[in-house]
């Protein structure tokens, strides 16, 4: 059995056995044409969304390479671009790419490089006696109703509706929220504004919007854990978090119009419909076919397209060419879903593009 490494909520890394799941991969870019980096110890800081499968794929690359270290971050993915944009981590990670503004910052968009690091999606995770996982359905009406602060009650009318068969309690709803720049919550502002014109118009997606109602919580962890100690709490969540600690989450209503338990397979099949997706057309949310997740995303890697240290920044690239290859394997045993063909050719065609001194760094003739 595989062994990897997984944050756990309160910061502690522990070991816990993978499955043998594989991610497929192209045969021109396998473990045979491996690259051996240099010596090298790696930071990077940013995104919560993908942190379980950063965890698990840079030991195994230690495991795999020792003179090769890394240590990530998971400080939110507003927090990572800002310490990749000071050059004080070798590379940063957010659930959303690069706004303009974040690029002209580090000095254009023509000195940094962003490739897709895994595809996942997000869960309503909620916290109500007597509703088991996958009981409770919620509909695009019912999702912008609750964080809008229209629904209040769990046993509103319109939840009611859709829940029939299920007695849903008197009780207050509780919603919780991110509380740093996170492209967790803009991917799920994202799917907001796509589902609701109320929501559009009055809170927009943005890593930090400004909530209607709720209470916040720092990382996909810290909300985690506040929607398991408050009864009656619901907030959205990771997919891999959710599953890994047990919670409880909601069937979500796709834009078909099947209720769908967000899923690995549901994030594959919501990144099949956007088949050109990249860091300028970067959103899948409400995905059209019948089982696409709705709340999914890819997360993304950025590093400056120059290095100024040739060493380090080979080490990097042959990291990253790994990570979107023959790590992939990684990402599926936590829940994650395998990045597709099509961007695993994007994200090497970006690797090639990364020098150091006027000289490429990725050594792969593939």
């Amino acid at each position: 059995m595989k062994r990897a490494l997984i944050a756990l909520f309160g910061g502690a890394i522990v070991l816990a056995g993978c499955g043998g799941n594989t991610a497929a991969t192209n045969p021109s870019t396998g473990s045979a044409n491996l690259p051996t980096p240099p010596g090298a110890s790696l930071t990077g800081a940013g995104a919560t969304f993908p942190q379980p499968f950063y965890a698990a794929a840079f030991f195994a690359y230690n495991k795999k390479f020792s003179q090769v270290t890394v240590n990530y971050q998971a400080v939110g993915s507003g927090a990572g671009i800002q310490q990749l944009t000071k050059k004080t981590v070798d590379f940063g990670a957010s659930d959303v790419p690069l706004k303009s503004s974040e690029a002209d910052a580090m000095g254009g968009s023509d000195k940094v490089v962003q490739l897709a690091g895994t595809l996942g999606t997000e869960s309503l995770a909620y916290n109500l006696q007597g509703v088991g996982g996958g009981q409770l359905k919620l509909t695009p009406d019912t999702i912008a109703g609750i964080f809008l602060g229209m629904i209040k009650k769990w046993n509103d009318p319109a939840l009611k509706a859709d829940n029939s068969g299920i007695s849903l309690p008197d009780q207050d709803i509780h919603v919780v929220h991110r509380s740093d720049g996170s492209g967790t919550t803009y991917i799920f502002s994202d799917y907001l504004s796509s589902v609701s014109s109320e929501w559009a118009s009055k809170v927009g997606r943005g890593k930090s919007v400004s909530w209607p109602v709720g209470q916040g919580a720092s990382g996909n962890a810290a909300v985690a854990t506040t929607i398991k100690q408050t009864p009656g709490a619901i907030g959205y969540v990771e997919l891999a978090y959710v599953l890994q600690t047990n919670m409880t989450q909601a069937t979500l209503k796709n834009k078909d119009g099947n209720f769908v338990l967000p899923s690995a397979a549901g994030a594959t099949a919501a990144a099949k419909q956007f088949a050109g997706a990249s860091p300028s057309q970067f959103s899948i949310v409400n995905a059209p076919g019948r089982d696409s997740a709705p709340i999914s995303g890819y997360s993304w890697l950025m590093l400056y397209k120059d290095q100024a240290n040739k060493a380090r920044g080979t080490a990097m690239v042959d990291l990253f060419y790994w990570l979107v290859t023959d790590g992939q394997q990684y990402a599926t045993n936590l829940h994650y879903a395998a990045l597709p063909g099509n961007m695993v050719s994007y994200d090497l065609a970006v690797l090639k593009s990364v020098t150091s001194g006027g000289t490429t760094l990725l050594s792969i003739s593939s």
